[in-house]
This record gives C-alpha cells, structure tokens and sequence, in this order.
C-alpha cells in the first residue's frame, strides 16, 4: 500500500471516531423508560354487579389512556378478601384498591357517620352531586391523613330496601320489624342502621348472606335491588318493603402512599378512567331499579310499599337520641349537604 494512501486512510478513521464520540457526547440524551405500575382492586360483588362490570371498564380504560403504562388486576367474588378484610388490607398497603364508602370509615372518622345514617340523603342526585364535588375533597383528604386510605368518589350501587323470607307477617312499619334477624354488615354504624329500622341487627360476610338466608340463619338483608337480583336472594326469600332507607355510595378508595406514588399525571390518568367507571355503574343501576320491581313480581315475590313516613321519624329519633353516634356529627356539614338537594 503506499504511504500516502495509508495516511489518509488513517486519517480518514480518526475523524470517523472522533465524530462519533462527539456525537455521543453533545447529541439528546436517550429518553428514560417510562414508569410502570400495577393497580390491584377486589371486591366481593359479583360478576353482574354494575360496580363489578365498572372494575372492568376502569382497567380497559386506563390501561389504554396510560398506554399500558399502569396495569390493573381485578378480583371479584371475595376472590382474595372478605368486605372487611379487604378494607384493612387497603389500610396497610397490602392491597391498592377497595370500594369503600361512609360506614366503614365511620369507625376511624366518627362524624362521618353522618353519612351512613338512614334517610341522609333523598335520592341518587343528592348523593352523587355532594360525593363528587369539590366540597366532598377536603374529607377525602382527612380520610387519608387518618386511615392511610383516600376515596376518589363515589359511584351509585343503588337505593337499599328490605328483603326478608317469610317471617309470617307483612312489614308496613318498624314495629313490625321487631326480633327479625336482619343481616347487617360488620361494621357499627351498618349495626346501628339495623336497629335505626327496627330490627335486631346480626353481623354477616356478603359472601355467607345465601346461605343464612336459606337456611334461617338470618331472617333477611338489605340490600339495592340490582344486588338482590345479582345474588340471586329472590331465590331464598318472600318479600322486598321498599323502605329506601339509605342511598348507597359505594367509594373506590386507594392505598393513600400508593396514590402518592403515581405522581401527578397518572392520578389524573386514574381519574379520568374512574369518570368512565362511574358513569358505566350509575346509568346500569339507575335503569336497573326502574325496571326490577317486576322482575321480582314475576318470580313471585311481595313487594311492599310501607308507611316511609314511619321509618324516617323511627330513624330520625333512634339516630338523635343517640349521642355516641349523633354527637360526634358535624352539623354544618350536615346543612353543607342537605343544600345539595
């Protein structure tokens, strides 16, 4: 080879490296990969529960709005947890997401019992405009500086009413519920509403609720009609007294250092995909309750319209004459919601 063809060849190379270092060194750095999360949310509702179908729209939705960036795992039917046990798993960290909602926080935020009374609320709208609104994210906020937990809402599970098997007398007043064994959930404002009703409250998992009323048990539940549809407890009982005693939030509530640890942009992602969820659940509940009445009517059950006025001044009274539950009550607050009618 001769001399001079080698020099430049030689040259020619150096330059190559040097370029490409300072290409390296001076050119955008490469972008960081993107953050990955996963969600896990249970719940003891089945498989044709609306909230449970609004689980499934919530991980579709977020999943495709944070491009796979957040990773959702659903489990329904008490697959992992009891009601309350997935409650203080959300508490300590060992699950990210549970519905949650006035009566189990109640037990850390007594005011919040409020909110779990019968007849707080007149109906969906009132519930839902005062959950889902600005005024209601302070007490979200105070929710999660105390329990480790943040509710992000509230979706609708529906209107409660009373659902017994034959105790040998129709339910017209709360006189005659006296000494009926009314499932109630464990906590002691779900215990109080029981007796707010008339009857002797008895603490029962969700998922036992069947078979105590097959078996007697329990002498009934209650629970909105698309519940009592979807658990199929027209099978084991006789009448439903549609009492509408309480309008039911039912509050996706997260692991509050888990909340924190997705930052900004991907808890307005949550968010977002949350407003989808909710929609799907309230407008499936909603039309459901418009049409179940003769559902249950066909299949041969009693429907009662009872005196209402009865329960209301019965709950009212049992709520005010007792100061455990009442006194702790924030009654400005009360006003703050009630002028959401």
């Amino acid at each position: 080879m001769k001399p001079k063809l080698l020099v430049l060849m030689v040259v020619l190379a150096l330059v190559s490296t040097l370029a490409f270092a300072g290409g390296q060194k001076e050119g955008p750095a490469a972008p960081a990969a993107a953050k990955h999360f996963k969600l896990t949310w249970s719940s003891v509702s089945v498989p044709n529960d609306a909230h449970t179908k609004a689980m499934q729209v919530f991980k579709l939705e977020l999943e495709r709005i944070t491009e796979g960036q957040i990773d959702v795992e659903i489990y329904h039917s008490g697959q992992l947890f009891t009601q309350e046990g997935a409650q203080a798993a959300v508490k300590r960290g060992t699950l990210d997401i549970v519905y949650s909602g006035p009566n189990w926080i109640a037990q850390f935020i007594p005011k919040w019992s409020m909110f779990a009374a019968a007849y707080t609320f007149t109906g969906y709208d009132h519930m839902s405009k005062f959950f889902n609104s600005k005024d209601a994210q302070p007490l979200y906020d105070e929710v999660a500086r105390v329990t480790g937990m943040r509710p992000l809402g509230a979706f609708y599970l529906g209107t409660r009413e009373l659902n017994l098997r034959d105790i040998g007398r129709e339910v017209k007043t709360p006189a005659d519920m006296k000494g009926v064994k009314l499932r109630m959930p464990g906590s002691p404002s779900w215990q109080f509403m029981g007796k707010a009703l008339g009857a002797s409250p008895t603490p029962l998992s969700f998922t036992e609720v069947y078979m105590g009323l097959k078996t007697g048990t329990v002498d009934g539940q209650d629970n909105p009609l698309p519940t009592d549809k979807n658990a199929k407890f027209y099978e084991v009982t006789k009448y439903i007294i549609l009492t509408d005693h309480y309008v039911n939030p039912v509050m996706p509530t997260i692991n509050e250092k888990k909340w924190q640890s997705l930052g900004p942009e991907m808890q307005a992602r949550v968010m977002e995909a949350l407003e989808v969820a909710r929609d799907t659940c309230d407008n499936l509940n909603l039309k459901a309750e418009a049409e179940l009445v003769a559902f249950f009517e066909a299949e041969g059950m009693t429907i009662i319209k009872p005196d209402k006025q009865a329960f209301m001044d019965y709950a009212q009274k049992m709520y005010l004459d007792n100061k455990e539950i009442s006194g702790s009550w924030d009654m400005d607050l009360f006003k703050l919601v009630q002028s959401y009618k």
